[in-house]
């Protein structure tokens, strides 16, 4: 494929080494889009197929992270993952300032501005709005990956973090060497 779907394949079988991750989203079972290709090396125990919900995946996320698990929740699509945005907003976001600081979930969120190569799949399907979440969240971090030297990094250290990421891959990227 090239350099950017390799690191991001790496990253997820890194996070899948530790116990306490769980990987759930649309196309994390089964073949759906390009994040798909980046789990298969993830065992099957770990991973979660979920429907088109994007709300309720969020709110599961919140909740698997409030049992002290970590949870990979991968959206296919920007555009979609707005369904999500109040949960991630007004609950995941503001739960430190809600239970002044004794609660901060950790949640990593893997989604994608969608691929316009080699066709451009419809405006519904593109959206990049990593702008718009960095004005709206005040405790989620918000990292964009343009480069491949940038994933496993990020990852690694959203692991780490006491508290929630969204992370925001390149889709048209993903054949680049």
């Amino acid at each position: 494929m090239g350099r950017y779907f390799d690191e991001l394949k790496k990253s997820m079988e890194f996070l899948a080494d530790d116990p306490r991750t769980i990987f759930l989203g649309q196309a994390v079972g089964s073949p759906g889009t390009f994040m798909y290709g980046t789990v298969e090396g993830v065992p099957a125990s770990k991973r979660l197929e979920f429907p088109v919900c994007e709300s309720f995946q969020m709110q599961f996320s919140l909740g698997l992270a409030l049992t002290g698990s970590i949870p990979i929740s991968i959206f296919p699509r920007q555009n979609f993952m707005l369904l999500a945005c109040s949960d991630l907003a007004n609950m995941i976001d503001k739960m430190p300032a809600i239970s002044d600081g004794v609660i901060n979930p950790r949640v990593i969120i893997r989604v994608a501005a969608g691929t316009t190569r080699p066709i451009h799949p419809g405006h519904q399907h593109v959206g990049n709005f990593a702008d718009a979440f960095r004005s709206l969240l005040t405790t989620v971090r918000v990292v964009e990956l343009h480069e491949p030297w940038e994933i496993f990094p990020a990852y690694a250290n959203a692991l780490e973090y006491r508290g929630a990421t969204l992370l925001i891959e390149f889709g048209d990227f993903i054949g680049e060497k």
